[in-house]
């Protein structure tokens, strides 16, 4: 919550290298205690600006989302008030919006978690959709006259098509010490005594060779010209991005081997570039 790209916030995939750590992932929502939220994203959030000019900044959500590093890299500068049912989530945003001026954060992961396990448009999905469809009317009918509500989402989600196992029955893996990223974008990282120009287009070369369209393949120096991740791109941004980014085309996936039992049994994904993944509503009403 920046308002910045990932190139100057440095938040680039579910997980990254963390840079001469010895081939060490960063799981962005597990986090590391190694790892200062504050040194890894730097950049002031939109809600550490709002409280510099005396709006009260509210954070709800689950309450074990309060003190994970996540939190404290992308959200910091709000009061956290954690609430586990909807009723309570509710009623704690309300409160929080009797101050004035005020900004509150209502955060629900249903229906992400619904998509990832059954899939889009499955029971559980309409189920979760269905709830929050009633959370928001709840809101509505509570909230002080006056408020401006604005309803989004963080991303879209593909339910999955074929599944390619890195290293299975293909040579995907040749020279990839480490595997980061998530199934629709990968960050494929080399060896450090491997580390050169050469190698990664080697990299590069081979998966473009197998994958054909089935992946949009770039060098870290080819990621950063094609503005993947913004027009800016910091030295630790930088340092953190993959040697090679491969990002799944149609509804593929490319699975971990040694996790291919966990991320081959989600059915939605997200994390490409598809516009069902990247564009998502943004509907606002204010309150009368």
């Amino acid at each position: 919550m920046t308002g910045a790209m990932p190139g100057a916030h440095g938040m680039l995939g579910y997980t990254v290298q963390v840079p001469r750590s010895g081939g060490r992932l960063l799981n962005s929502l597990k986090w590391d205690e190694r790892v200062d939220p504050v040194m890894w994203q730097p950049v002031p959030t939109l809600f550490e600006r709002a409280v510099e000019e005396n709006i009260a900044v509210t954070h709800v959500a689950a309450k074990r989302y309060e003190n994970t590093g996540f939190t404290q890299a992308v959200f910091r500068g709000a009061k956290y008030s954690g609430a586990n049912v909807v009723q309570d989530l509710v009623t704690q945003t309300v409160e929080a919006l009797h101050k004035t001026p005020a900004f509150v954060y209502l955060y629900v992961n249903d229906l992400d978690s619904a998509g990832h396990s059954d899939g889009v448009g499955s029971e559980k999905w309409l189920a979760a959709f269905t709830g929050i469809d009633q959370m928001v009317t709840a809101l509505l009918h509570k909230l002080p006259r006056g408020t401006r509500l604005w309803l989004t989402a963080d991303h879209g989600m593909i339910n999955v098509g074929e599944k390619i196992v890195i290293g299975q029955d293909n040579q995907l893996d040749k020279d990839v010490a480490v595997i980061g990223g998530e199934p629709r974008a990968r960050h494929l990282y080399l060896a450090s005594e491997n580390d050169s120009d050469s190698a990664r287009h080697e990299l590069a070369a081979n998966w473009r060779e197998t994958l054909g369209a089935k992946a949009q393949v770039f060098t870290r120096s080819e990621a950063i010209a094609a503005g993947l991740f913004g027009a800016e791109v910091s030295a630790d941004a930088a340092d953190r991005i993959g040697d090679v980014v491969a990002i799944a085309e149609g509804e593929t996936i490319f699975i971990e081997k040694a996790r291919h039992l966990q991320e081959g049994s989600m059915v939605g994904h997200h994390g490409g570039v598809s516009n069902t993944e990247s564009y998502v509503p943004l509907l606002t009403t204010t309150v009368s």
